[in-house]
Parts: C-alpha cells; structure tokens; sequence
C-alpha cells in the first residue's frame, strides 16, 4: 500500500526548493506554514485511502470501449467526483476563475502523491491544467470565460491532441486540417492517436486541444494552428448541448496505465448533431501561431510527467523497504564494531544484507535527487509568476526552460530504474502481479516515451536551453550549485569535507562538458553537440540533484541521515559522471565510426 512521504516531501519543499522564503517574501499567495502543512496532510490522505485502494483494481479491469464510448473501472467516477470536490483540480489555478492561485511548486508536490497511488488516475489532471494554462495565456475572453471555469472546477477535462500516425516527434507532417466558417468558427477534419483520457465518463465534457493545418497555411510547423473543440457544444447557460463531431474510435491495449484510455480520436466524419460534417472548433491564439501555444500547454505537461515518475519511484521504493524489513532470509552479515555476542544465527530481514541495503540507498538517493529537481523546476515558473520586474521574472523563466528537460527526463528515468530494482528487491513474488510491483514498472515505462522522448528532451535542453542569454543562464546556475558545494566544504563537521570534495569535481566535469558544447553550437558542430545531448542531459541531472541533497544535509537540523544519503549518492551515483563526460567530449567520433555496424 502506498504511503506518501509527507515530511520528505515538505522538508524538500521548505528548505531545498525555497517555497519557505517565499513565503516569507509574500510570494506564494496565501500560503502559510500551517496551510502548508494541512494541504499536504490531506493530500496524503486522499491519496493513500482514496485512490491507492482503486489503483491494483483499475490495473486488472483497465477502461473499456465499447460503441464510441469508454466506461472507467469500477469507483473511478466517484473517485474523480470526491477528488474535484475537494479542490484539488484548482489548487494552483487563477484565483479569477475560481482556482487557488497556490504555488506551482505545491502543486507538482500534491501530483507527487496522485501519481503514487494511482499513475492511471494521475496522469488525467494533467491534460486538463495543461488546458488552463494554454487557455489562459492564449485564449480569447470569450473563450476563457466560457471553458475556464469548468476546467479549473474539473467539472470538464481537457486533452492534448497532437500525435498522428505519420506526424509524432515530428509535427512537421501533421495532415488534420481546419476550414474556416463566417461565423468565426472552424471545422477539423482529421485523426489523432494516442489522446490520453480523449473519451471516457469521469465528467460530462472534454474539452480537446487539437493541433490542425489551414488550406492556406505554410508548409512545416509554421503553419499549425491551435483550436478547442469540445466533445458537446456548451449551451449558454454552460450546460452540455449537441454532440459535437468528434468522437473516440478505439482505444489502445497497452503495457501499463490500463486505467487510463489512450484513444484514437476521429474528427469530422459526419457523426455529430450539427448537422453538417466537421467538428466545431474555435481558434486558440493566431492562426499558424498554435505550436507556440501549445509549447505552453507542454511545458506544464513535460514537468507533471516527470512527476508521474517521481511518484512512482517513490511507491516502489516505499513498497520495497517494507518488503525488505519483514522479508527473511539467510543470516546477519553485519559485524557491529562492539558487538559483545555473535551475530544470531536465525534468519534476518533481507534489509540487513549489504547488496539489498545498496538497492534501497540507491532508490532512496534518485527519488530524493529527482524530487527536488521537479520542485525546483515548479519553484522557478513560480518565482518568474510572482517577480518584481521584467529582468527578474525573465531571468525564471530561463531557469525554468532550463529545468524543464531534467524535470522530465531524470524523475521518468528514475521510475523506470527505481521500480526495476523493486522488483529485484522482491525476487520472485516481484516477478508475479500478486505484490503490485510489476504493475509500477509496466506504468513507469511510458513516462520516458510521451510528452517528447527523453531523447527529444535532451536535444532540447541542449540546443535551446543551454545558449540562453549567450551561455549566462546555465552558467548563473551551475554558480549556485557551486556554492553549494563551498558552503559544504566550509562545514567543519565529518563527513561534509567528502562531500564537496566529489561534488566540486562533478562540478569541474560539468562545467567543461557545459563550455564545449556552448563552444560546438558557436562553431555550428550541430552533429557532435547532439552525439553528446543524452549523456549531457544524464551527467547534469546527478549532479544537480546531488547538490540538492547537499543543500538538504546543509539544512538539516538534529540528525546526519540527509548527509550519508547525500555522500551514498556522491560515491555511487555520481561516479559516473567522468564517464558521461568523456561520452560528452569524444562520443561523436566513436558513434560516427561504428554507424556502419548498423548497416
């Protein structure tokens, strides 16, 4: 059963991220230490004894499909209903339109907890605050004030629709048209595949983002257009009206998330009530201008899926140390320095054996890394929200465009790697559903694949994020991660003067790994820089979250638990990182010279 780490949780909040200095500044709306804590306290609660229960259900029951509609498993409607009813769906929402206005960084915190108990059920919010905040940013008024507020009640969900069976990674090939009506409407015509959550009976409506091409539009990515077609036309008393032309076709028989209905959407095939072929949509934005808008809607979604692997990380993880503490099996290796009797010759909990300690250290020290990576990412889109001035909020944004691909792609690496070793830590009862670990890692392997590959995120960061503002932008970071690793070094305690000694190390690798590649997109190495982007993206993400923990055992008050773990990962973990390096500053030649191994 999962049990949220509440105080990990807050502590990484309050003292890692910063959200306790913002609250103290005043930028962090209403926020309270004691406000804090209540959210996250009852966050806790509805995810372990609301969703948790529904989670193995909904895995073996899965959605069904049957006529153009998807029924979800038993309880998941009136889970949905008690979950929106509580206010979850608005917490970090405008307040204008009856959102919260609470940080972001809570936010992705209580989607933590979501994901954990039930990734199936997690990931379905995540669409719908997505959709606020396209809307919010590029919608008309006319449009903000008619979908806004049953979005952000959860009343209505919303999708992204983007993939196409010949367009994925590259939109560039997308064929889903829209034609234009006098009435300032338009009609799409066209098929999208994999649409989580496109049709189902959580709510009754859903409201769909769809990416659509003009007759007149440029060729490429320049001449997509972003429009909102809901699944019923809205009365203007807000109420559901006529079935609109755009209707779910099948839905996929996947590896994980069974609960969860990946769809294939077909719009305009003459199906709905208007009378006419063509589904209704309306423009979001400029016409030709909609890849920018939905870059909106995926930066949030890029974050929150990597807190779906976050969330199952740590679920595995919490489900691995309580198996490895009852678990017994051989006898004790363990040689206590004072120890007046041997050791006992009975059977042990496994957790006493050094190789399952390992595992554990290992899935503790990535869960906590990527925790604070994704918090830190949120904190930052917070801090550009609530900024003083134009300098200062762009100086955020770019710490949050450079966060984004690590906040994607460690936590859902981590989901991956962390749920395996669950399985590992179990033995065989891993290998059988009976223990429920399987079904995490059948989950966790998705989140590195959608909402752009963690290939994709590594070009990204790479090549858009790192030459922002001439190089200043990463450079001003990778300062403050070195400081701190002097503020580690200055500690005159045991054991800290170790840790910055391997975190000041990292530091020089990154550093020189960061300045070739900045140097290799100057000199238009285009090939060499993106020969060395996953490493980069890998070999950066260990030692920002390294640096965190460090910043945790810096903070940490009465104890020494947040030091070892932060120098476990130091001389485990991050020993990888002179090799991510040398991949870095010389792989290029080496997979240029074996691609004829692939003939």
């Amino acid at each position: 059963m999962y049990r949220p780490p509440i105080e990990e949780i807050a502590f990484t909040l309050r003292h890692i991220v910063g959200l306790e200095q913002a609250m103290a500044e005043g930028r962090a709306g209403d926020l309270t230490d004691d406000l804090l804590d209540a959210i996250l306290a009852e966050a806790g609660r509805f995810a372990e004894q609301e969703i948790a229960p529904l989670a193995a259900g909904g895995d073996r029951e899965g959605a069904r499909f049957q006529d153009g509609r998807v029924t979800m498993p038993a309880g998941w409607k009136a889970l949905y209903t008690a979950w929106r009813e509580g206010g979850w769906n608005g917490l970090s929402a405008p307040e204008e339109q009856g959102g919260q206005g609470l940080p972001l960084s809570l936010a992705v915190a209580a989607s933590e907890m979501w994901n954990g108990a039930s990734m199936a059920f997690g990931i379905g919010p995540t669409l719908t605050a997505g959709a606020i905040e396209a809307l919010e940013a590029h919608g008309s008024d006319e449009l903000k004030q008619r979908y806004l507020p049953k979005l952000v009640s959860g009343e209505w969900m919303g999708t992204m629709n983007l993939t196409e069976p010949q367009a994925g990674s590259d939109l560039s090939t997308l064929r889903t048209r829209a034609e234009r009506r006098g009435d300032g409407t338009y009609r799409i015509f066209g098929q999208k595949i994999y649409i989580t959550y496109g049709e189902h009976d959580l709510t009754d409506n859903i409201v769909h983002l769809v990416l659509a091409r003009l007759p007149d539009a440029p060729e490429g990515v320049k001449g997509i257009s972003l429009f909102l077609v809901p699944k019923f036309l809205p009365h203007q008393n807000g109420t559901p009206g006529a079935r609109n032309d755009a209707f779910c076709h099948a839905i996929e028989h996947k590896l994980g998330i069974h609960a969860s209905p990946t769809c294939t959407m077909i719009f305009g095939d003459g199906r709905g009530e208007s009378g006419e072929a063509g589904a209704i949509g309306w423009l979001v934005g400029e016409e030709n201008r909609g890849l920018a808008c939905m870059f909106t809607m995926m930066n949030a979604a890029r974050l929150f899926v990597g807190v779906q692997g976050l969330g199952v990380a740590e679920a595995a993880y919490g489900q691995a140390l309580a198996y490895a503490r009852e678990r017994r099996q051989g006898r004790s290796t363990l040689l206590a320095k004072d120890r007046a009797e041997p050791p006992s010759r009975d059977m042990v909990p496994i957790i006493e054996h050094p190789d399952v300690a390992r595992m554990l250290l290992s899935m503790k020290a990535q869960v906590s890394a990527a925790r604070a990576i994704a918090y830190s990412c949120g904190h930052a889109l917070d801090r550009a929200k609530h900024a003083a001035g134009e300098e200062e909020a762009r100086f955020w944004r770019e710490r949050a465009n450079l966060l984004t691909p690590l906040a994607k792609s460690f936590p859902t690496d981590v989901g991956v790697d962390v749920a395996s070793l669950g399985i590992q830590i179990h033995g065989g009862m891993g290998y059988v559903e009976e223990t429920g670990a399987a079904r995490l890692l059948r989950d966790a392997r998705i989140a590195p694949i959608y909402e752009g590959t963690n290939g994709i995120q590594a070009i990204d960061l790479v090549t858009r994020k790192l030459p922002q503002s001439g190089g200043e932008s990463v450079r001003a970071y990778l300062g403050e991660l070195g400081e701190i690793a002097a503020a580690a070094r200055g500690r005159n305690e045991p054991g800290f003067s170790a840790l910055a000694e391997r975190l000041e190390d990292a530091l020089r690798d990154l550093t020189e790994a960061t300045d070739r590649l900045l140097s290799w997109l100057g000199e238009g190495r285009m090939g060499d820089a993106l020969a060395g982007a996953t490493p980069y993206q890998r070999l950066f993400a260990l030692v920002a979250g390294n640096c965190y923990l460090a910043k945790g055992a810096l903070a940490e008050r009465g104890g020494t638990a947040r030091l070892h773990l932060a120098r476990f990962m130091a001389d485990s973990l991050l020993t990888e990182v002179s090799g991510l390096k040398r991949q870095v500053l010389t792989g290029g030649e080496s997979l240029e010279a074996a691609r004829e191994c692939l003939q």
